[in-house]
């Protein structure tokens, strides 16, 4: 493996666990809210781009090389069912036309990131690029219902592999698999976290806050799942 591409990811979480292994990696993404994104830019329209034959970074991104990406989740988890049937605590008190229109712009933002997920994977088949892609687990989760592909990977508590949040997540990889790797390395305690009580900070918004990943996790993960053995 000679870089790896961390789409999605501002933190630099992934990114520094992997050059701390001595890979080559970078950040994309649209935000830079930890200074550690190296290349800020509109990654969707990287998608549409690459997928339509036009210039994109996918251009730049070697078959030896790795995809990874967080793809955002927030049209695609549990509570959005939810929200479509109106029955939502803050949807209480509106009209019927109010549900309407707003199950109008969900769907709408809800097909959108569906096309470009589908579209992240189509350009990965063409070029034979290897991807991995992140995203919850929590069920109802529209992918797992409705995607043609199966996650390769579930991880139902990933405070096991010393993170904050038990969090259940899926990984899908594409042309590649995950490896089974030994870990000889003890967990160091880390303070869980609930999602619900997550709030933002000074720099960051509460919906980036509940998307973090401990450094410890993604180092096992990158050890058990991603790196050859003798790596």
């Amino acid at each position: 493996m000679k870089t790896v591409h961390c789409l999605f990811e501002q933190s630099g979480t992934f990114k520094n666990e992997f050059k701390k292994l001595g890979i080559n990696a970078y950040d994309y993404d649209v935000l830079n809210e930890f200074g550690e994104t190296d290349y800020q830019i509109d990654l969707f329209k990287e998608i549409r781009g690459g997928y339509d034959g036009k210039p994109s970074i996918f251009d730049k991104i070697a078959k030896d090389d790795l995809i990874l990406a967080f793809f955002p989740c927030t049209r695609f988890e549990a509570r959005v069912p939810l929200l479509f049937r109106g029955e939502a605590f803050q949807q209480k008190k509106w009209s019927i036309r109010q549900k309407m229109e707003y199950s109008i712009q969900l769907h709408e933002e809800l097909n959108e990131l569906y096309v470009l997920i589908s579209k992240l994977v189509c350009i990965a088949e063409k070029r034979k690029l290897k991807l991995i892609i992140e995203n919850p687990y929590t069920q109802p989760h529209y992918l797992t219902t409705y995607w043609s592909l199966k996650p390769s990977l579930i991880d139902k508590d990933r405070t096991q592999d010393g993170d904050y949040y038990k969090k259940p997540t899926q990984y899908w990889f594409i042309n590649c698999k995950p490896k089974n790797n030994f870990i000889f390395e003890p967990i160091e305690y880390v303070e869980k976290k609930t999602i619900g009580k997550v709030r933002g900070t000074d720099t960051t918004t509460r919906k980036t806050e509940r998307s973090m990943m401990h450094p410890q996790y993604a180092r096992r993960f990158i050890k058990q799942y991603i790196l050859e053995e003798k790596e």
